[in-house]
């Protein structure tokens, strides 16, 4: 980091660092809520059309909290989307200013998208029980494909900032003649979208689960807790083999669309063939690594399935054109990490899938639910090992190959940048604090009502789970399977 610094301080106008620390700290913030956003709508309506299918009241309860829970985070999402949206305009206005035209259109996409989910979120939540079931159902459907065209629009500008293309340069470096087509489908948006959408949706799965799993753990072994837990977490576990599909199919493609960045995700100094694979370590300035597990030939293996695979190196090109020794340790850091959380992923779901195979049921280890109420954490922090590694991987380019992140940069002031940052991380602070009060208060009085209903002391009011409208008649109580209730079983029995 000090490295960094100094490069910055001596090589960058002043004004570059704080642009993007701030620029850093709101995009790390923002993407924490986007799994929530973009995948969380479809796992609902999973529970939903469940709960509508085998007439199973605990599956609508469940839905019903979700879609609440939904939009408190679509609401949150709005604030800290629209700060980044800002900040594209008033931190790197020579990107706007020049490349606008070209790629602009995905934030186009973007807005049209958050608008239509805004509507379709509002009937969702206004529908419970004032529509007819089925009815209900079918308005809420459009939902999950308005949050995968926002991700869309946004994966087509950053696969664009990757993979430009969809222009030609006039004489005086003016992009004209743009291909709407091709700036939305550059090479790298395919396998961008993919691996994005699969990981948000594996996210928030092992979330919702996750919060689940400590209920479990902490003795709540109801048929609420087993359904919450088994439907998101299934979900995840399906995608988890898919996204190493997925993830090794991106790697591939940076290695050919971009193969400086894939030199320094793999720490690679020098072109050569049979290019050891490095997990972990440090690179150095000389093109040397330390520490870490190197193991021979394997990254021209995975490149190009062979040690003859030829793999450029980051010594290939101009200092000023790659990323430092550094921000390549970091790149290479937040990759494995990924990786590694990947792998164990992949361990879990198929702990999950061989137990469910051999005793139809959930496991019952409550070293299995330990391990789920952790995997959510986990996946949160490889999604931001995911952003890490693609923007600062891009390095030093923010427009590949035709303009520099210092081109780019505001000419406000470092100072006022500084006091912008400290006080929107002050904002930020503020405002994760009160959407994780509002989720508390909202648990604690679903759990009370629960506990009321369960002591059967006092008449209850319809729908006390509904957090908004007038109310309604209750459902009627039945009650539909669940894995891991049969034979009067509860998972975490024997636990």
């Amino acid at each position: 980091m000090h490295t960094t610094t100094a490069l910055l301080a001596n090589a960058a106008p002043p004004q570059l660092l704080p642009a993007r620390q701030l620029m850093a700290f709101t995009l790390a913030s923002h993407i924490l809520l986007v799994p929530f956003g973009v995948a969380l709508p479809c796992i609902t309506l999973l529970m939903h059309h469940r709960g509508l299918c085998r007439g199973d009241d605990v599956a609508l309860k469940l839905a019903r909290r979700w879609s609440a829970v939904m939009a408190v985070q679509f609401a949150i999402g709005v604030v800290t989307g629209t700060v980044l949206s800002f900040e594209f305009g008033l931190l790197w206005p020579g990107m706007m200013g020049r490349w606008g035209d070209v790629f602009g259109l995905g934030f186009g996409v973007e807005a049209w998208a958050f608008f239509l989910e805004a509507v379709l979120i509002a009937i969702y939540l206004y529908g419970w029980r004032r529509l007819k079931p089925w009815t209900h159902f079918w308005l809420g459907l459009p939902l999950p494909l308005a949050a995968l065209l926002g991700a869309f629009g946004i994966i087509a500008a950053n696969s664009w900032m990757n993979t430009p293309q969809g222009f030609t340069l006039d004489v005086a470096g003016t992009p004209v003649d743009v291909n709407v087509r091709q700036a939305l489908f550059t090479p790298m948006f395919g396998p961008e979208y993919w691996h994005f959408a699969v990981a948000m949706f594996l996210t928030a799965g092992y979330v919702v689960a996750g919060v689940y799993a400590v209920g479990l753990l902490r003795g709540r072994r109801d048929r609420y807790h087993r359904l919450g837990f088994a439907l998101p977490f299934t979900v995840a576990a399906i995608l988890t083999p898919i996204q190493l599909v997925l993830g090794d199919s991106i790697a591939r493609s940076v290695f050919h669309k971009q193969p400086i960045k894939f030199a320094a995700t793999e720490v690679v100094w020098k072109t050569d063939t049979h290019v050891p694979e490095y997990i972990f370590g440090r690179l150095h300035p000389d093109g040397t690594v330390s520490g870490g597990l190197r193991i021979p030939q394997l990254d021209s293996i995975l490149a190009g399935f062979k040690p003859s695979t030829r793999v450029t190196g980051l010594s290939s090109v101009p200092p000023e054109d790659r990323p430092t020794a550094t921000q390549a340790t970091i790149v290479h850091w937040a990759f494995d990490v990924m990786v590694t959380i990947g792998s164990l992923l992949i361990l879990l779901a198929l702990w999950y899938a061989w137990y469910w195979w051999r005793h139809r049921d959930l496991p019952r280890s409550r070293w299995f639910y330990r391990c789920a109420a952790v995997a959510g954490i986990a996946c949160l922090v490889a999604v931001e090992c995911g952003w890490i590694t693609t923007e600062v991987g891009r390095q030093p380019w923010i427009v590949y190959g035709h303009m520099r992140v210092s081109e780019a940069v505001t000419a406000t002031g470092a100072g006022s940048l500084w006091m912008m940052f400290a006080v929107v991380v002050v904002v930020y602070v503020a405002i994760f604090a009160s959407f994780l009060t509002v989720l508390l208060k909202m648990r604690t009085r679903w759990r009370i009502a629960d506990e009321s209903a369960a002591s059967a002391t006092a008449p209850q009011a319809p729908e006390t789970d509904t957090p908004y409208g007038p109310r309604g008649q209750p459902l009627p109580t039945v009650t539909g399977a669940v894995p891991g209730e049969r034979h009067g079983r509860t998972p975490g029995d024997a636990s």
